[in-house]
């Protein structure tokens, strides 16, 4: 059904977008919906939502009919405490989306920990995903999220992280500008877009679970990558991405047959939000030359 876009709405270049609501194994899931043509999933990462590709679907929406959805557990889908959240399971709730909102097939392009589902996707239904984008995807050979997801994750401190994290502007602030390879390049509205989600109840439960398999999850997706490697495949990089190894992006490549590398010099982790025009035409790019 139609609605409100919340948040939204006074920003930028959403005149044209639509906010639709479907029940996926009985939790209600919102997703953006824009334009016509093949179909293109943008997936979000860890932290994110629909929110994070205000830049991106206007562009798209123009040879695409794109859909931006909030996981189950993320921005304004709900958030049920006992959600499976390991790698393998958000992928199959991914391709359970498919079937609800009638997509056979399509494009998917997957950020942070949005691109690691997506490959998971991807393999554990290759027919299902016709190209691929992965932006700064999580990955086995980037230590950063290794690392953390362990200190996050562990008993002392889930109860303080579970407590303080929504109310902590500030710490919300510091982060976001290390997301960026240039802090002034952070436009008006993104930090209170990115932070609205957290004013809900259980706002980082889900986040944690995640945490919690984050190791295990890494050591099946480098096993499930071989049943992708035919899969033609855009990856996108910020060269000075601190959350996930550039560097990373050199061994990921090694498992496709038919893959782009296109790093963004002087970038952080959020390409669409840093460099949206530099970043949309990379990708519309793509999409056309390899359609």
């Amino acid at each position: 059904m139609k609605g409100t876009l919340g948040p939204e709405t006074n920003l930028e270049a959403i005149h044209s977008v639509e906010e639709q609501w479907v029940s996926l194994d009985g939790i209600r899931v919102r997703y953006l919906r824009s334009g016509s043509g093949p179909p293109l999933l943008l997936l979000h990462g860890l932290l994110g939502y629909s929110f994070s590709w205000r830049f991106a679907m206007p562009v798209l929406a123009q040879q695409a009919t794109v859909h931006a959805v909030d996981m189950p557990g993320a921005g304004f889908s709900e958030r049920p405490a006992d959600l499976d959240c390991c790698l393998k399971a958000s992928a199959e709730r991914l391709l359970r989306f498919l079937d609800v909102v009638g997509l056979e097939s399509c494009d998917l392009l997957g950020t942070s920990q949005g691109g690691a589902v997506a490959i998971m996707a991807a393999a554990i239904a290759p027919r299902r995903v016709r190209r691929l984008i992965l932006v700064n995807p999580v990955n086995p050979w980037s230590a950063h999220g290794k690392r953390r997801a362990n200190f996050l994750s562990s008993r002392p401190i889930t109860p303080l992280f579970l407590r303080l994290a929504p109310r902590l502007t500030m710490t919300h602030h510091f982060i976001l500008r290390r997301l960026f390879g240039d802090a002034r390049r952070i436009r008006p509205g993104t930090l209170e877009g990115y932070s609205a989600p957290f004013a809900l109840p259980g706002a980082f439960i889900n986040t944690l679970a995640m945490l919690r398999s984050w190791n295990r999850d890494l050591q099946q997706l480098e096993s499930m990558l071989p049943r992708i490697n035919h899969i033609p495949t855009l990856m996108v990089w910020g060269s000075v991405d601190r959350a996930v190894t550039p560097e990373s992006a050199h061994e990921l490549l090694k498992h496709f047959q038919n893959c782009r590398v296109v790093m963004l010099k002087g970038v952080g982790h959020l390409p669409y939000e840093e460099v949206p025009e530099e970043f949309n035409r990379v990708v519309a790019e793509f999409l056309e030359q390899s359609s």
